[in-house]
Protein backbone atom coordinates (compact mmCIF):
# COMPACT_ATOMS: atom_id res chain seq x y z
CA UNK A 1 0.00 0.00 0.00
CA UNK A 2 2.77 2.17 0.82
CA UNK A 3 4.74 1.88 -2.95
CA UNK A 4 1.95 4.06 -4.86
CA UNK A 5 2.61 7.10 -2.32
CA UNK A 6 6.10 6.54 -2.94
CA UNK A 7 5.62 6.74 -6.85
CA UNK A 8 3.55 9.74 -6.52
CA UNK A 9 5.98 11.51 -4.63
CA UNK A 10 8.27 12.47 -7.37
CA UNK A 11 5.26 12.97 -9.85
CA UNK A 12 4.36 15.92 -7.20
CA UNK A 13 7.74 17.08 -6.85
CA UNK A 14 7.98 17.95 -10.83
CA UNK A 15 5.11 19.50 -10.78
CA UNK A 16 5.88 21.94 -8.82
CA UNK A 17 8.43 23.79 -10.66
CA UNK A 18 6.32 24.10 -13.85
CA UNK A 19 3.10 25.41 -10.96
CA UNK A 20 6.06 28.16 -10.72
CA UNK A 21 6.84 28.88 -13.53
CA UNK A 22 3.19 29.45 -14.86
CA UNK A 23 2.62 31.42 -11.72
CA UNK A 24 5.27 33.54 -12.72
CA UNK A 25 4.27 33.60 -16.31
CA UNK A 26 0.63 34.67 -15.28
CA UNK A 27 2.37 37.36 -13.02
CA UNK A 28 4.91 39.07 -15.47
CA UNK A 29 1.64 38.86 -18.36
CA UNK A 30 -0.29 40.49 -15.80
CA UNK A 31 1.88 43.01 -15.42
CA UNK A 32 2.68 44.38 -19.00
CA UNK A 33 -1.24 43.86 -19.12
CA UNK A 34 -1.29 46.61 -16.58
CA UNK A 35 1.04 48.45 -17.70
CA UNK A 36 -0.50 48.32 -20.90
CA UNK A 37 -3.32 50.24 -19.66
CA UNK A 38 -2.11 52.86 -17.85
CA UNK A 39 0.29 53.59 -20.70
CA UNK A 40 -3.32 53.50 -22.97
CA UNK A 41 -5.33 55.54 -20.18
CA UNK A 42 -2.80 57.75 -20.24
CA UNK A 43 -2.65 58.81 -23.75
CA UNK A 44 -6.48 58.41 -23.11
CA UNK A 45 -6.90 61.32 -20.84
CA UNK A 46 -4.01 63.03 -22.60
CA UNK A 47 -5.86 62.95 -26.39
CA UNK A 48 -9.35 64.14 -24.17
CA UNK A 49 -7.55 67.47 -22.36
CA UNK A 50 -6.13 68.63 -25.67
CA UNK A 51 -9.90 68.27 -27.15
CA UNK A 52 -11.96 69.18 -24.29
CA UNK A 53 -9.38 72.62 -23.54
CA UNK A 54 -10.91 74.80 -26.01
CA UNK A 55 -14.89 74.10 -25.21
CA UNK A 56 -13.63 74.62 -21.32
CA UNK A 57 -11.64 78.09 -22.56
CA UNK A 58 -14.82 79.04 -24.47
CA UNK A 59 -17.05 78.36 -21.42
CA UNK A 60 -14.69 80.69 -19.57
CA UNK A 61 -14.47 83.28 -21.36
CA UNK A 62 -18.06 83.48 -22.18
CA UNK A 63 -18.33 84.50 -18.44
CA UNK A 64 -16.01 87.26 -18.82
CA UNK A 65 -16.26 91.35 -20.05
CA UNK A 66 -14.41 92.44 -23.06
CA UNK A 67 -11.76 94.22 -19.86
CA UNK A 68 -11.39 91.00 -18.10
CA UNK A 69 -10.96 89.07 -20.96
CA UNK A 70 -7.29 90.59 -21.44
CA UNK A 71 -7.21 91.64 -18.10
CA UNK A 72 -7.66 88.29 -16.46
CA UNK A 73 -6.55 84.56 -16.72
CA UNK A 74 -7.39 83.33 -19.33
CA UNK A 75 -8.66 79.46 -18.01
CA UNK A 76 -10.11 81.15 -14.88
CA UNK A 77 -13.27 82.60 -14.26
CA UNK A 78 -13.21 86.35 -13.30
CA UNK A 79 -15.06 87.88 -10.04
CA UNK A 80 -17.38 89.77 -12.17
CA UNK A 81 -20.05 86.84 -14.08
CA UNK A 82 -21.40 87.81 -16.77
CA UNK A 83 -22.70 85.26 -18.51
CA UNK A 84 -25.94 85.90 -18.47
CA UNK A 85 -25.03 89.36 -19.42
CA UNK A 86 -23.28 87.71 -22.54
CA UNK A 87 -26.02 85.75 -23.79
CA UNK A 88 -28.87 88.61 -23.14
CA UNK A 89 -26.37 90.98 -25.52
CA UNK A 90 -25.67 88.08 -27.81
CA UNK A 91 -29.83 87.14 -28.15
CA UNK A 92 -31.19 90.90 -28.97
CA UNK A 93 -27.80 92.42 -30.72
CA UNK A 94 -29.31 93.89 -33.92
CA UNK A 95 -32.82 93.38 -33.43
CA UNK A 96 -32.07 89.57 -32.57
CA UNK A 97 -30.01 88.65 -35.78
CA UNK A 98 -28.07 85.76 -33.72
CA UNK A 99 -31.26 83.77 -33.33
CA UNK A 100 -32.14 84.24 -37.45
CA UNK A 101 -28.39 82.90 -37.97
CA UNK A 102 -29.42 80.12 -35.31
CA UNK A 103 -32.32 79.15 -36.98
CA UNK A 104 -30.90 79.40 -40.46
CA UNK A 105 -27.98 77.23 -39.13
CA UNK A 106 -31.00 74.47 -37.30
CA UNK A 107 -32.55 74.78 -40.97
CA UNK A 108 -29.51 73.65 -42.79
CA UNK A 109 -28.18 70.97 -41.06
CA UNK A 110 -31.14 69.68 -39.84
CA UNK A 111 -32.81 69.13 -43.41
CA UNK A 112 -29.75 68.29 -44.96
CA UNK A 113 -28.82 65.80 -42.75
CA UNK A 114 -31.92 64.84 -42.96
CA UNK A 115 -32.42 64.28 -46.46
CA UNK A 116 -28.84 63.70 -47.12
CA UNK A 117 -28.95 60.85 -45.01
CA UNK A 118 -32.56 59.18 -46.29
CA UNK A 119 -30.50 59.60 -50.28
CA UNK A 120 -27.58 57.47 -48.96
CA UNK A 121 -29.72 55.03 -47.35
CA UNK A 122 -31.39 54.75 -50.76
CA UNK A 123 -28.46 54.60 -52.91
CA UNK A 124 -26.02 52.65 -50.68
CA UNK A 125 -29.07 49.76 -50.57
CA UNK A 126 -29.25 50.09 -53.75
CA UNK A 127 -25.86 49.29 -54.65
CA UNK A 128 -25.05 46.45 -52.06
CA UNK A 129 -28.58 44.50 -52.34
CA UNK A 130 -29.07 45.21 -56.68
CA UNK A 131 -27.28 43.95 -59.03
CA UNK A 132 -27.45 45.86 -62.80
CA UNK A 133 -24.53 47.05 -64.88
CA UNK A 134 -22.26 49.47 -64.08
CA UNK A 135 -22.65 48.82 -60.23
CA UNK A 136 -19.16 49.01 -59.16
CA UNK A 137 -18.23 51.93 -61.80
CA UNK A 138 -20.92 53.99 -60.03
CA UNK A 139 -19.41 53.02 -56.28
CA UNK A 140 -15.65 54.06 -57.72
CA UNK A 141 -17.05 57.42 -58.26
CA UNK A 142 -18.66 57.85 -54.88
CA UNK A 143 -15.55 56.92 -53.51
CA UNK A 144 -13.51 59.46 -55.50
CA UNK A 145 -16.05 62.09 -54.29
CA UNK A 146 -14.93 61.17 -50.81
CA UNK A 147 -11.65 62.23 -51.72
CA UNK A 148 -12.83 65.51 -52.94
CA UNK A 149 -12.34 68.30 -50.22
CA UNK A 150 -16.08 70.87 -50.29
CA UNK A 151 -13.50 73.99 -50.64
CA UNK A 152 -12.30 72.43 -54.40
CA UNK A 153 -16.59 72.29 -55.42
CA UNK A 154 -17.48 75.38 -53.65
CA UNK A 155 -15.92 77.94 -56.73
CA UNK A 156 -17.78 75.51 -59.54
CA UNK A 157 -21.02 75.13 -57.57
CA UNK A 158 -21.20 79.31 -57.38
CA UNK A 159 -20.58 79.34 -60.67
CA UNK A 160 -23.72 76.60 -61.87
CA UNK A 161 -26.09 78.38 -59.10
CA UNK A 162 -25.53 82.07 -60.54
CA UNK A 163 -26.68 80.56 -64.00
CA UNK A 164 -29.61 79.02 -62.64
CA UNK A 165 -30.49 81.58 -60.19
CA UNK A 166 -30.06 80.18 -56.76
CA UNK A 167 -27.10 82.01 -55.53
CA UNK A 168 -27.87 84.15 -52.22
CA UNK A 169 -30.82 81.79 -51.04
CA UNK A 170 -31.36 79.15 -48.84
CA UNK A 171 -31.08 76.67 -51.72
CA UNK A 172 -27.41 77.56 -52.78
CA UNK A 173 -26.45 76.38 -49.10
CA UNK A 174 -28.58 72.88 -48.69
CA UNK A 175 -28.35 71.39 -52.12
CA UNK A 176 -24.78 71.05 -51.94
CA UNK A 177 -25.76 69.65 -47.91
CA UNK A 178 -27.65 66.91 -49.44
CA UNK A 179 -24.67 64.76 -50.93
CA UNK A 180 -22.58 62.59 -49.15
CA UNK A 181 -20.05 60.16 -50.66
CA UNK A 182 -19.17 58.89 -47.26
CA UNK A 183 -22.59 58.42 -45.96
CA UNK A 184 -23.50 56.27 -49.33
CA UNK A 185 -20.31 54.52 -49.20
CA UNK A 186 -20.92 53.40 -45.06
CA UNK A 187 -24.89 52.67 -45.80
CA UNK A 188 -23.48 49.86 -48.88
CA UNK A 189 -20.99 48.35 -46.58
CA UNK A 190 -23.67 48.24 -44.05
CA UNK A 191 -26.15 47.05 -45.73
CA UNK A 192 -23.94 44.30 -47.51
CA UNK A 193 -23.06 43.29 -43.89
CA UNK A 194 -26.81 43.43 -42.12
CA UNK A 195 -29.43 43.35 -44.62
CA UNK A 196 -30.54 39.54 -45.21
CA UNK A 197 -31.31 38.27 -48.85
CA UNK A 198 -33.63 35.68 -47.15
CA UNK A 199 -35.68 38.26 -45.60
CA UNK A 200 -35.55 40.47 -48.74
CA UNK A 201 -37.11 37.48 -50.30
CA UNK A 202 -39.62 37.04 -47.40
CA UNK A 203 -40.55 39.79 -47.89
CA UNK A 204 -41.47 39.81 -52.11
CA UNK A 205 -43.27 36.81 -51.22
CA UNK A 206 -45.61 38.18 -49.49
CA UNK A 207 -46.24 40.58 -51.96
CA UNK A 208 -44.59 43.69 -50.60
CA UNK A 209 -42.62 45.97 -53.10
CA UNK A 210 -39.58 46.89 -53.57
CA UNK A 211 -40.27 50.44 -51.96
CA UNK A 212 -41.96 49.21 -49.35
CA UNK A 213 -39.25 46.63 -48.64
CA UNK A 214 -36.59 49.19 -48.49
CA UNK A 215 -38.68 51.79 -46.38
CA UNK A 216 -39.90 48.63 -43.89
CA UNK A 217 -37.15 46.31 -43.96
CA UNK A 218 -34.19 48.28 -44.99
CA UNK A 219 -34.34 51.43 -43.31
CA UNK A 220 -34.86 49.90 -40.06
CA UNK A 221 -32.04 47.04 -40.36
CA UNK A 222 -30.07 49.85 -41.38
CA UNK A 223 -30.89 52.27 -38.44
CA UNK A 224 -27.68 52.49 -36.45
CA UNK A 225 -25.61 53.55 -40.03
CA UNK A 226 -28.01 56.18 -40.81
CA UNK A 227 -27.79 57.70 -37.41
CA UNK A 228 -24.42 57.72 -37.59
CA UNK A 229 -24.51 59.08 -41.66
CA UNK A 230 -26.98 61.57 -39.61
CA UNK A 231 -24.78 63.00 -37.14
CA UNK A 232 -21.94 63.34 -39.64
CA UNK A 233 -23.80 65.23 -41.64
CA UNK A 234 -24.88 67.40 -39.00
CA UNK A 235 -21.71 68.47 -37.83
CA UNK A 236 -19.99 69.26 -41.19
CA UNK A 237 -23.09 71.30 -42.29
CA UNK A 238 -23.25 72.89 -39.12
CA UNK A 239 -19.71 73.61 -39.18
CA UNK A 240 -19.30 74.60 -42.70
CA UNK A 241 -18.24 78.30 -43.54
CA UNK A 242 -16.81 78.09 -47.01
CA UNK A 243 -19.69 77.27 -49.13
CA UNK A 244 -22.24 79.82 -47.07
CA UNK A 245 -19.13 82.46 -47.74
CA UNK A 246 -19.34 82.08 -51.41
CA UNK A 247 -22.65 81.62 -51.88
CA UNK A 248 -24.65 84.49 -49.44
CA UNK A 249 -24.27 87.97 -49.31
CA UNK A 250 -27.57 88.86 -47.73
CA UNK A 251 -26.71 88.85 -43.55
CA UNK A 252 -30.16 87.42 -42.93
CA UNK A 253 -29.30 83.95 -44.37
CA UNK A 254 -26.22 83.60 -42.90
CA UNK A 255 -25.63 80.21 -41.06
CA UNK A 256 -23.89 80.80 -37.21
CA UNK A 257 -20.27 80.29 -38.79
CA UNK A 258 -20.47 83.25 -41.02
CA UNK A 259 -22.29 85.40 -38.39
CA UNK A 260 -19.65 84.83 -36.11
CA UNK A 261 -16.96 85.40 -38.23
CA UNK A 262 -18.76 88.78 -39.32
CA UNK A 263 -18.77 89.57 -35.69
CA UNK A 264 -15.19 88.68 -35.00
CA UNK A 265 -14.26 91.17 -38.07
CA UNK A 266 -15.25 94.11 -36.45
CA UNK A 267 -13.76 94.02 -33.03
CA UNK A 268 -10.90 96.00 -34.05
CA UNK A 269 -13.30 98.64 -34.19
CA UNK A 270 -15.82 97.75 -31.91
CA UNK A 271 -14.13 95.90 -28.52
CA UNK A 272 -17.43 94.91 -27.28
CA UNK A 273 -17.93 92.27 -30.06
CA UNK A 274 -16.01 90.19 -28.16
CA UNK A 275 -17.90 89.61 -25.76
CA UNK A 276 -20.93 88.98 -28.27
CA UNK A 277 -18.40 86.47 -30.23
CA UNK A 278 -17.52 84.24 -27.01
CA UNK A 279 -21.18 84.18 -26.12
CA UNK A 280 -21.99 83.20 -29.58
CA UNK A 281 -19.88 80.40 -29.86
CA UNK A 282 -20.73 79.18 -26.64
CA UNK A 283 -24.54 79.25 -28.03
CA UNK A 284 -23.48 78.11 -31.02
CA UNK A 285 -21.80 74.68 -29.68
CA UNK A 286 -25.03 73.40 -27.33
CA UNK A 287 -27.03 71.75 -30.42
CA UNK A 288 -23.81 69.52 -31.17
CA UNK A 289 -23.25 68.82 -27.86
CA UNK A 290 -26.81 67.53 -27.33
CA UNK A 291 -26.66 65.74 -30.54
CA UNK A 292 -23.59 64.11 -29.43
CA UNK A 293 -24.93 62.96 -26.06
CA UNK A 294 -28.31 61.68 -27.08
CA UNK A 295 -26.56 60.01 -30.58
CA UNK A 296 -23.42 58.40 -29.35
CA UNK A 297 -24.94 55.17 -28.71
CA UNK A 298 -26.43 54.24 -31.86
CA UNK A 299 -23.17 55.91 -33.46
CA UNK A 300 -21.09 53.80 -31.83
CA UNK A 301 -23.21 51.08 -33.01
CA UNK A 302 -22.92 52.15 -36.43
CA UNK A 303 -19.04 52.48 -36.28
CA UNK A 304 -18.35 48.85 -35.53
CA UNK A 305 -21.62 46.69 -35.39
CA UNK A 306 -21.39 45.68 -39.43
CA UNK A 307 -17.16 45.29 -38.89
CA UNK A 308 -18.38 41.80 -36.72
CA UNK A 309 -20.62 40.31 -38.97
Amino acid sequence: MSAPAQQSAPTATASAPTQIRRSRRRAGGSSASRGSTILVTGILVVVAVYFLMPVYWVIVAATKTTQDLFATNGFWFSSDFALLSNVRQVLTYGDGIFVRWFLNSMFYAGVGALLATYFAAAAGYALAKYQFRGREAVFGVVLGGVLVPGTATALPLFLLFSKLGFTNSYWSVLLPSLVSPFGLFLCRIYAEATVDDALLEAARIDGASEIRIFHAVGLHVLTPALVTVFLFQLVGIWNNYFLPLVMLSDENLYPITLGLNNWLSQVDRLPEFYQLTTGGVLLSVIPLAIAMIVLQRYWRGGLTEGSVK
